[in-house]
């Protein structure tokens, strides 16, 4: 729905036909009608700014209607006590209702239009009745908006209003010879005003507490989609930096052997081919979780079962490992962890290594397991094309399960990656 309307939010100026449904609105919230984003739910778009420019009118017309009905039936039941409704009586009936259009866009100006409107209606004489509900619904929009101050002042005003309205002016005051007003009266008035402001106060709190849990879902949601994301990368960065490690050493060897050991050359296309297969279908397992929700994995996640492959690959590229240990059975989060650390250390010695030979050792201790490996060195110093990240991709694994990883020079010369992974800790999901 098109709507226009003046500097300060006042009602529309012009209406144009809408969908089916244009009229529909929902309750009344901080922020629900400004120009700007609360920021709690995030950018909601085209249709937050559609349900701010809404107005609610069926139930400003359906409580209105409600208030000149409920006044005609107390009419009759107050007969002869106060004066009779006329034209007058409804007008002020219709603009306490109607004043309500815009209590979720100006709920201060409202909630006292609103007290002004009954207690003038008081002041004439008129019969009690439903009007206060106007009163209630305008302070109840007043404080679930965040206008806690005004609202009390609103009710107050109205009480004060009424007891002076029913005791030191009731004399000058229609109905002619009318007596004041008992003060159990005034107990029964200044009751229903303080129970009107703790609903509404206790609805207020409600919002609120709702707001902030909502506010917590979105942030766990980002928070897990933020993981995700960073384990999706993880594997990636592992998976290719080893791999293209290979490949690098296998295509660099290969185009050095093409014209003097074609046979060699050979060999290592064969190993480049085998190992991109490879990569392929590791990158496609770790894109799995990218598919519809519910979608089971192709294939499960490596662990040190594979071990042995691992050191068929660094023996392609040139690299001799010596394992020393047998891997025992562990959980898949702590199994694929080790794989990955131990992938990447190789990848890390092919890379950054002059050394072309590494041993490592696996050790399973109380409820823990080390991993070690060693490289004689030295450091080449050369750009291989990582990425930087790789130490820290095995930090994050590690503490994931609340484990350690050290890496540095040995004092012997070459390099060591020492992981410790507990075999009991909750894995991170």
């Amino acid at each position: 729905m098109d709507e226009q309307r003046g500097p300060g939010g006042g009602p529309p100026g012009r209406w144009r036909p809408g969908p089916p449904g244009w009229w529909r609105y929902g309750p009344p919230g901080k922020g629900r009608w400004d120009d700007g984003d609360d920021g709690a739910d995030g950018a909601d778009g085209d249709g937050a700014r559609n349900r701010r420019s809404r107005w609610p009118w069926p139930s400003t017309l359906l409580l209105t209607a409600f208030v000149l009905i409920g006044s005609a039936f107390a009419e009759h039941s107050q007969e002869g006590e106060h004066v009779a409704l006329d034209p007058f009586a409804r007008l002020l009936l219709c603009a306490a209702g109607a004043v309500l259009l815009w209590r979720q866009r100006h709920p201060v100006p409202v909630v006292f239009a609103s007290v002004a409107a009954v207690l003038l209606y008081l002041g004439a004489g008129y019969p009690y009745g439903p009007v206060f509900l106007t009163v209630a619904v305008a302070c109840f929009s007043a404080v679930v908006t965040g206008h806690r101050q005004a609202a009390w002042a609103a009710m107050g005003t109205l009480w004060a209003g009424h007891l002076l309205l029913a005791h030191p002016f009731h004399r000058w005051l229609p109905p002619a010879g009318d007596a004041a007003a008992s003060w159990n009266e005034e107990i029964v008035t200044a009751t229903w005003v303080v129970a009107v402001v703790a609903v509404a106060e206790l609805a207020r709190t409600r919002r609120e507490q709702w707001a902030r849990e909502r506010a917590e879902r979105a942030q766990a949601v980002r928070r897990r989609a933020d993981e995700e994301r960073l384990r999706i990368a993880r594997e990636l960065h592992d998976v290719l930096a080893h791999s293209i490690s290979v490949i690098n050493v296998q295509a660099g060897a290969g185009l050095a052997l093409l014209d003097s050991d074609p046979e060699q050359a050979r060999t290592a296309l064969t190993t480049i081919k085998n190992q991109s297969k490879e990569a392929l279908g590791e990158v496609r397992h770790v894109l799995d979780t990218l598919r519809a929700p519910g979608d089971a994995p192709r294939a499960p996640a490596p662990g040190l079962d594979r071990l042995p492959e691992l050191v068929d690959q660094a023996a392609g590229a040139g690299l001799a490992v010596t394992v020393e240990g047998e891997p025992p059975k562990l959980p898949p989060g702590a199994d694929l962890a080790a794989f990955r650390i131990l992938q990447e250390a190789l990848t890390n010695v092919v890379r950054h290594s002059g050394s072309r030979h590494a041993r490592v050792r696996i050790d399973r201790e109380t409820g823990r397991l080390r991993l070690r490996i060693d490289d004689d060195g030295p450091a080449t110093g050369a750009d291989a094309g990582g990425s930087g990240n790789g130490l820290a991709g095995m930090r994050e694994r590690a503490a994931a399960l609340d484990g350690t990883i050290e890496a540095g020079p040995r004092p012997d010369g070459g390099f060591r990656v020492l992981a410790v992974l507990p075999l009991d800790a909750e894995e991170d999901r």
